[in-house]
């Protein structure tokens, strides 16, 4: 279609692929371009930037709607986790999803009532949907609800929370929605950015938030993922209707910018807390949830330089350089994917609208994304350097394994500076040497332990928390059995471990890492090796990224197949 003079509305234009959008949108000289996101602050601030960037346009072109879409309109501004804890809200919110779609719940939607008073020609939907409805988490309220069964009590809350989660229904009317609003408003094409879940990954994919591998959580995002992209499909062929399209990036979407600042989660500083060495907790046989005994708070936050990937966090630099190593989710740029989308719309023949071709049109990992990696990365040590931090893992990438193996790592960077140099030591002498560090090194024990990670001391007999910790998960019950084959399992997946045992598993990884280099053929200089001298400097260096890249696809087995 002609944007040029069209009125475009971008659902989500406030995020990083929304702001990107917007920009190629303006190339086209549309008539009106609305916005869309959950805060009205967002809103406002996407215009502002509009105006400031196209200062020969009308101010007035730029216009925008806040709140979330995904509920009735009276609702919009409140936090979901409130909707959920007021009874008649709850209720209402569940009456909205499961009962038949009549007027007054039509009329009463927020989706609906955007797109038909802005009444745009074209919309674009950068909202990531299913990570929206599928990270309600429907496991953790079925928990409760059988919890009660056992304890064979009836609580109201807990049974509407989990009929209030439930993938497939919130999805199947979200679409009723949409398909109305877009048909009732006279849209003349809709675009959905989606998501694959896993980033191109498959069932292997190391970065699932605590969670078992294959997550569940995270499968529920990718079977919501594309339950979507197949309603989408059948709308596409409903007659009458608006023409459907769908461009789905399977890479990691990075940047919106780099920078040294507090490290936030879940929209709030993570405030650092600490723990002395003789305030460790014994391993007894029990670990409690909340015996934070001896944690304190520092009345600080955790500062550090990361890379901003828009609505899927900031990264350190190492998780930034893990995740998007060779084999891993690699990355893809928003301007990638807008100029896509554009493209898409306009009629050509780009070929990744994913409604034609499900499978084989797919976005992944670009040449123009691997070449600006290495800017990004080169910017990121500037300011390590400029303000005297190491980024290494803030545990908001997940899984807290990558987060252990950065900074286990990055002891054995701090102590011994090179691979080769770790494998002249001993295991024992490493151990003593990485405790040397986080009892004197305050802060870093402080950003340890203040992001979720436990860290097990030499003995094997003690350990230091903080106030939240990752592994193990809770499940319900604030105390959980453990014994040493337990402590072993949590010391894999989650807790910094200075056993000389763990380091003699390192000492293993460094030694494969280059047995796997001297089976190269000498002398060949071709493409065929991902892997030689060459990338890993001779082993006179530790790069903690590069490194759990290769363990997440050597020996976690996450690596990627598609590329």
């Amino acid at each position: 279609m002609e944007i040029k003079g069209k009125k475009v509305l971008i659902l989500g234009g406030w995020g990083l692929v929304g702001t990107a959008l917007c920009h190629k949108i303006m190339e086209h000289s549309p008539s009106k371009l609305y916005v869309t996101s959950l805060k009205e602050k967002e809103v406002k601030d996407a215009i502002s930037q509009l105006r400031e960037h196209y200062p020969d346009n009308d101010p007035n072109m730029f216009g925008g709607e806040w709140g979330n879409i995904f509920i009735r309109k009276e609702y919009k501004d409140i936090p979901m986790g409130e909707v959920l804890a007021t009874p008649t809200m709850r209720r209402k919110l569940i009456d909205d999803i499961f009962l038949g779609l009549d007027n007054e719940i039509l009329k009463e939607s927020t989706l609906y009532n955007i797109i038909n008073t802005l009444k745009p020609d074209l919309i674009i939907d950068a909202i990531n949907t299913a990570t929206t409805i599928a990270y309600q988490d429907v496991y953790s309220t079925s928990a409760n609800v059988l919890r009660d069964i056992d304890k064979k009590e009836y609580n109201q809350e807990d049974v509407e929370r989990m009929i209030a989660s439930m993938y497939i229904p919130q999805l199947s009317r979200h679409i009723q929605i949409l398909h109305a609003a877009l048909t009732d408003a006279k849209v003349t094409m809709y675009l959905k950015i989606g998501t694959a879940g896993t980033g191109g990954m498959g069932l292997n994919i190391p970065y699932t938030h605590s969670e078992e591998r294959p997550s569940r959580v995270l499968l529920a995002k990718s079977a919501v993922a594309g339950a979507q992209t197949l309603l989408l499909f059948l709308m596409a062929r409903t007659p009458n209707g608006c023409i459907i399209k769908e461009v789905k990036p399977t890479a990691t979407i990075a940047w919106k910018r780099i920078a040294k600042d507090k490290v936030y989660r879940k929209g709030q500083p993570i405030p650092l807390v600490d723990m002395e060495i003789n305030d460790a907790h014994k391993v007894d046989g029990k670990f409690t949830f909340s015996d934070d005994k001896g944690v304190k708070p520092t009345d600080k936050f955790f500062e550090s330089v990361f890379i901003d990937t828009g609505e899927n966090g900031i990264f350190s630099k190492q998780e930034f350089e893990a995740i998007t190593s060779l084999g891993q989710m690699e990355m893809i740029t928003p301007e990638e994917i807008s100029a896509a989308a554009i493209y898409e719309i306009i009629g050509g023949n780009f070929g990744k609208d994913v409604v034609q071709g499900l499978d084989a049109f797919t976005m992944g990992p670009t040449y123009r994304a691997g070449n600006l990696r290495h800017s990004a990365l080169n910017i990121l040590s500037k300011l390590e350097k400029e303000h005297n931090i190491d980024s290494v893992a803030f545990e908001l990438l997940g899984p807290p394994r990558l987060s252990k193996l950065l900074f286990e790592a990055y002891l054995l960077r701090k102590i011994y500076k090179s691979v080769n140099n770790v494998l002249k030591a001993d295991s024992k002498e490493i151990s003593e040497k990485a405790f040397e560090i986080i009892k004197s090194n305050n802060e870093l024990r402080s950003q340890m332990l203040s992001i979720g990670l436990v860290i097990m001391l030499p003995d094997g007999k003690s350990y230091l928390r903080g106030k939240d910790v990752k592994i193990p998960v809770k499940a319900g019950d604030d105390i959980i059995n453990s014994d040493q084959a337990q402590i072993d399992k949590w010391c894999f997946e989650a807790w910094i471990d200075l056993r000389p045992s763990s380091f003699d598993e390192w000492k293993k990884r460094f030694t494969n890492i280059k047995s796997q280099v001297g089976h190269n053929f000498k002398g060949d200089t071709s493409s065929r090796y991902n892997y030689n001298d060459e990338y890993w400097n001779n082993f006179e260096d530790i790069n903690e990224g590069k490194i759990v890249g290769w363990v997440f696809e050597h020996e976690d087995r996450g690596w990627r197949f598609k590329r």
